[in-house]
Order: structure tokens, then sequence, then C-alpha cells
């Protein structure tokens, strides 16, 4: 497996992570210990999961990219969520949606590799 810095997923999650962590700081205070919290958990999840499966090969792999497509999930979720409650600012919500879209194909095709 190439190294994480030429991954093409590695360097999208990172890019997201360096974008929404200071958007986060705009959010408001009430919610910083719930849904904010739990839409971070969920970035930082992803990535990690992401990290865990460029460590293993086979099943193992596998489980950690399903593990990771869940993650994706949840963050998209609560991405929506913070955009139906107005958190973002004009643009932002398209910004990271375009972000979660890339992801996802990359996601989708490192478990397509895999599954074969």
């Amino acid at each position: 497996m190439a190294s994480t810095q030429e991954m093409p997923i590695f360097v999208r999650t990172f890019d997201m992570l360096t974008w929404l962590l200071p958007i986060t700081n705009n959010f408001p205070r009430a919610h910083r210990h719930t849904a904010t919290k739990r839409l971070l958990d969920a970035a930082f999840d992803l990535r990690e999961h992401l990290e865990a499966a460029n460590h293993r090969m086979g099943a193992e792999r596998m489980a950690f990219l399903r593990l990771a497509d869940e993650d994706l999930d949840n963050l998209r979720l609560y991405l929506r969520l913070a955009a139906r409650w107005d958190w973002f600012k004009a643009g932002q919500y398209e910004h990271v949606a375009r972000m979660m879209a890339e992801i996802g194909r990359l996601l989708g095709g490192w478990i397509k590799v895999t599954h074969s």
C-alpha cells in the first residue's frame, strides 16, 4: 500500500479536518458539548479508521473500511443538521458537502478494491 501522504483519501480527510475544526468554533456554545462534539468525533473517527485500515490487510482492512463508511454517514448527518440549524455561513455547507462527496467516492473505491 502506498504511504498515507500519497493516497488521495488521506489528503482529502486531512483537508476536511483542517477546514472543519475552525468552522466549528463559530457554532453555538450551547451545543459545543453535544452536536458539535459528535460532529468532530465522527470526523476524527473517520480519519482514524482509515489509518487503521491502511495498516491492515484482507478482512481486517475491510472491517475498518466499513467503520469508516459508518463514520462518513454520521458525519454527513451532523453536517446536514448544522446546515438546517443555520450554523454555516453562506457557501460553507456546499463546500463541505463537496468534500464529503469526494471522500465518499474515494472510500467507495477503496472498499470495492479491497472486497474484490
